[in-house]
């Protein structure tokens, strides 16, 4: 059918930011409607495709390419939407509700920017903020709460080295890097202390790595 795509990028003009997205959950309403496929889909199933798409925006980051990039985070979109139209269908919550507890949730969270905290250069300060009304609001007793049990292991670790950290708890004392007769576990946690203490992203600095070594 010729000038579908001419139809549909005409339906709002490109003026206000966000327009699209009126526009897109009216697509995916129809499809849900319309698609047999995507009509049969749930939380559960579309679970798999989230995470492939998840991967695949992150290999787009990794490898510079904004125009994967800009492709990929569409995607993502997309099974952000999905997830939300099934909610609506069942009356739980809408992209509307979805968008109304993320907006909430940044100005709780960034009193220096909609409060009348002090206005803070220091992303570290700001960063302290964050998490001090993150904590007040979670009221977490474990460092573990809240914290998947999938979370890749560099990653889990170095978010409860953190919380530990920030709670003022002791952190058991972690061997040398070089002691060649400590457990690999213990030496590889006390790598990811030492990149958490550097402000390093120890997930990111090991794909990076992986990839100089394969020659990408």
């Amino acid at each position: 059918m010729t000038g579908s795509s001419d139809a549909a990028s005409d339906s709002f003009p490109d003026t206000v930011p966000g327009e699209r997205l009126v526009e897109l959950t009216a697509v995916m309403t129809r499809m849900r409607t319309e698609c047999a496929w995507k009509a049969g889909q749930t939380h559960r199933s579309l679970a798999r495709f989230l995470l492939e798409e998840t991967h695949e925006t992150l290999e787009a980051i990794e490898l510079g390419d904004l125009a994967h990039l800009r492709e990929e985070l569409g995607d993502l979109l997309l099974q952000v939407w999905f997830h939300a139209e099934i909610a609506a269908e069942t009356g739980a919550f809408t992209i509307d509700d979805v968008a109304a507890d993320l907006i909430a949730k940044m100005v709780r969270r960034n009193p220096h920017v909609f409060g009348d905290a002090a206005a803070s250069d220091d992303p570290a300060e700001i960063n302290e903020i964050w998490q001090a009304i993150k904590a007040d609001e979670k009221q977490r007793t474990s460092v573990f709460d809240g914290l998947p049990p999938t979370l890749p292991a560099l990653l889990l670790a170095d978010k409860v080295l953190d919380r530990l950290a920030r709670e003022g708890r002791t952190v058991p004392a972690l061997v040398e890097v070089s002691d060649a007769d400590a457990d690999l576990g213990d030496r590889l946690l006390a790598l990811v202390d030492e990149a958490r203490r550097d402000g390093v992203d120890p997930e990111q600095a090991l794909r990076d790595a992986v990839r100089r070594a394969a020659g990408t």
